[in-house]
């Protein structure tokens, strides 16, 4: 019943409308028509000619609304607004900037950047300029080719590969029975992961630790490499030392212990096996982890023979 008096209610008031308003009607019906004899199965599909064909009728008379069925009027209305912004962004793009490489710079640039994986953006445009191209290195970074892994050799990748070539150092701290602390310096190597020189100190400095890097390792048996944390007691001393050892420094990366798990497992191994045991008295009790430094020399006291085996299980 208010089906038919809505049709009542329409045909008295179509004498009232303008024709160019009814013509709009009837085509935006039409059309309706048409795209629902093309449906064939499930949804109405439209096209981008339908969207374009009810976006302009709704441009010329917006209140072609109320006689489209097929899609809401929201719909529709945000169809015209998703097409006013692109052709603003069509309008109002930029056609100045920097003129563009030609193709035969940017095929020498890719075949850099594949040829030299290792090479950045930096690198590749200092070459180019050698080469007497005049090129930003913004411009090199856009058309280099983009890799999805790292450019160089992980971490892990970089321990296995050297391993024979590499020690590892650190520091840690064994509280005495007068409430005051003592600072231990150990280095293993990784090839074998043998323990190299342990020594202890109340008040550790750069030179000291200097003087202990020159004392593990003589001047023909020095690593490669010498992983480290990054605590501020390596100073200018230690890499200083270490330049003229002949010996690469490693620092780790910040907050990243596991970098140097080789040292950080011998600490472990030391606590569980020495030190949660005994509570050192006073700094005399460094002559204990200084037995450690000659275990090659022989057994000749009992405190040598306890941390020759404590170092060796600690080692294994």
């Amino acid at each position: 019943m208010i089906a038919l008096f809505c049709l009542l209610l329409t045909l008295f008031a179509s004498p009232f409308k303008s024709k160019s308003r009814l013509e709009a009607e009837n085509a935006a019906l039409r059309h309706q028509l048409i795209i629902l004899r093309r449906k064939a199965r499930g949804r109405v599909q439209l096209t981008n000619g339908d969207r374009l064909f009810f976006i302009q009728l709704y441009r010329w008379l917006p209140s072609v609304l109320k006689a489209i069925t097929i899609v809401r009027p929201e719909t529709l209305v945000r169809w015209h607004r998703a097409g006013f912004r692109r052709y603003w962004r069509w309008k109002s793009r930029s056609l100045g900037g920097r003129p563009q490489i030609n193709a035969d710079l940017r095929a020498l640039i890719r075949q850099m950047s594949v040829d030299n994986p290792l090479w950045g953006a930096p690198r590749i445009h200092g070459e180019l300029l050698k080469l007497g191209f005049e090129v930003a290195q913004s411009s090199v970074a856009k058309y280099m080719v983009k890799r999805s892994g790292p450019p160089s050799q992980e971490w892990r990748t970089f321990l296995r590969n050297h391993a024979p070539d590499i020690a590892a150092m650190d520091l840690f701290v064994a509280p005495t029975i007068g409430f005051n602390l003592l600072y231990v310096f150990v280095i293993i190597r990784l090839g074998r992961r043998n323990l190299v020189w342990i020594n202890v100190t109340p008040n550790p400095t750069a030179e000291w630790i200097a003087h202990q890097i020159t004392e593990a390792f003589p001047w023909n048996e020095a690593p490669r490499y010498l992983i480290r944390d990054r605590d501020c007691v390596y100073g200018a001393a230690v890499t200083h030392r270490l330049r003229v050892m002949g010996i690469r420094d490693r620092p780790i990366a910040p907050g990243s212990p596991w970098q140097n798990g080789f040292a950080e497992r011998l600490i472990g191994s030391i606590r569980r096996e020495c030190v949660d045991h005994s509570v050192p008295r006073t700094y005399r009790w460094r002559r204990r982890y200084g037995a450690v430094q000659k275990m090659r020399a022989g057994p000749s006291h009992p405190a040598i023979r306890s941390w020759r085996q404590t170092a060796a299980s600690c080692c294994r």
